[in-house]
């Protein structure tokens, strides 16, 4: 077996590692801050009535949806977190696996806040701050909704998870390698 074939799986799990990485500190470092800067129920407008900074604990999932059932939403994340994990151990596409790192550091974001102010199990509010006027969210959750488009696209394009050739002349994991005698 090719040495670049079998070294590819951690390739991909590097990258879903330091993507998801550097993802949930972006969301961390954002929400520390606007719980220091925001605090006093300040509002700092950046684009009249497009987008403001405003701090809410929500204790729902988008829109507030889900209020009453946070340890509910907490269970979901925590699901969802695993099942990403799953999907990055068994495709072979950096695309791929480069959505699944974006929803996985979106859900553990989250997750983090239900964790860490908790009351009870689970119940914990997520730190919410970027205003749109429709609705409040945070990093995490845009993080969410890029993941979310992509995997759309992705399967819009028909990328498979696996390519059939993935391991057999495959050198960059992505797309298989064309036979030399084909060429």
């Amino acid at each position: 077996m090719n040495t670049m074939i079998s070294g590819r799986p951690r390739i991909r799990v590097a990258v879903f590692v330091c993507l998801a990485a550097l993802a949930l500190a972006l969301d961390r470092i954002t929400k520390i801050w606007a719980l220091g800067a925001l605090a006093d129920a300040r509002t700092i407008r950046i684009i009249p009535g497009l987008l403001s900074l405003t701090l809410i604990h929500n204790p729902g999932a988008s829109l507030g949806f889900g209020s009453s059932m946070t340890w509910l939403i907490s269970v979901l994340a925590i699901a969802a977190a695993v099942v990403l994990v799953g999907l990055v151990w068994r495709t072979d596409s950096m695309r791929w696996t480069m959505a699944f790192a974006l929803a996985f550091a979106g859900a553990v974001g989250n997750l983090i806040d239900r964790i860490i102010y908790a009351h009870g199990l689970l119940d914990g509010r997520v730190v919410d701050f970027l205003n749109y006027g429709w609705s409040i969210g945070n990093v995490a959750d845009i993080w969410l909704a890029i993941a979310g488009i992509a995997i759309v696209l992705l399967v819009m394009a028909g990328e498979p998870l696996r390519h059939p050739a993935a391991g057999h002349g495959s050198v960059d994991g992505d797309t298989p390698a064309k036979d030399v005698d084909q060429a």
